[in-house]
């Protein structure tokens, strides 16, 4: 029988209040199976961009990236918000490895091709661009790998990639060889039937009754990426998807994504 390995996606709010990031990484550390961690890098880099007098520029939750912009996010994603959670884990015992895409060829993309828009340095991440042979030998290792959101197209350019796109690719790529759960962490306890009551949870999903949601406009705008990219996981073998409260990884409520 095939090991269970759980990959978590953070970012948000989580990235950017120090205590709930160590609630969450102290959490994350009572789990007994192999783990990955992918995190976004929060409200932070767009401050430091603003510090630095360059406009943040988002379209559909996606971050334009001109080479200025690229220099800041490798700093904030790949630097500072990358060894604060590896720094953070190590403190629970938990013997993290901190990697941007880069690192060990982990994970390549190819630069999005312009069309309507010009994302610039942003990355889209192929079907055969995750090095599986290298993750598992980290896991085996004991080794709890922590991805930022940074990218390379193997000719030496980085590139900004959506850290849940990032986790989904992975969640797909190690599903061979693992019995693969994909968490998405954040704010919300899972998906909100009315986002204006929190305990509106709905506790499972199926792709008919997302596509429904979708187009009824009960699932909010932000929230649309983020389960494009879990349905399309489980479509390619992904065990399981779940999406929940970062502090409440423990605990039973959550969403819990069917393929049927």
């Amino acid at each position: 029988m095939q090991e269970v390995l759980k990959i978590f996606k953070i970012g948000g709010g989580i990235i950017d209040d120090a205590a709930q990031l160590q609630q969450f990484l102290r959490e994350l550390a009572k789990l007994d199976n192999k783990i990955m961690l992918v995190h976004g890098g929060g409200k932070g880099a767009s401050q430091m961009l603003q510090d630095l007098g360059i406009e943040p520029r988002m379209v559909q939750g996606r971050r334009i990236t001109d080479a200025a912009t690229l220099d800041i996010v490798t700093m904030f994603y790949a630097g500072k918000t990358n060894k604060q959670v590896v720094a953070g884990l190590q403190q629970y015992g938990v013997n993290a490895l901190g990697l941007s895409g880069a690192d060990g060829n982990g994970i390549r993309a190819s630069k999005r091709p312009v069309k309507e828009i010009d994302y610039g340095f942003v990355g889209d991440i192929d079907e055969q661009s995750v090095n599986t042979e290298l993750l598992q030998r980290l896991l085996t290792a004991g080794l709890t790998p922590v991805f930022c959101a940074i990218t390379h197209d193997g000719n030496g350019q980085l590139l900004n990639t959506n850290a849940d796109t990032i986790a989904s690719s992975l969640a797909r790529a190690l599903s061979p060889f693992y019995q693969v759960e994909l968490h998405f962490c954040f704010e919300k306890d899972g998906v909100l039937a009315d986002v204006a009551d929190e305990a509106s949870v709905i506790p499972q999903i199926t792709p008919g009754q997302y596509q429904e949601l979708k187009a009824s406009g009960a699932i909010a705008a932000g929230m649309v990426p983020k389960l494009d990219n879990a349905f399309a996981a489980l479509e390619a073998g992904v065990e399981r998807v779940v999406i929940e409260n970062a502090l409440k990884i423990n605990q039973p409520v959550k969403t819990i994504l069917c393929r049927s």
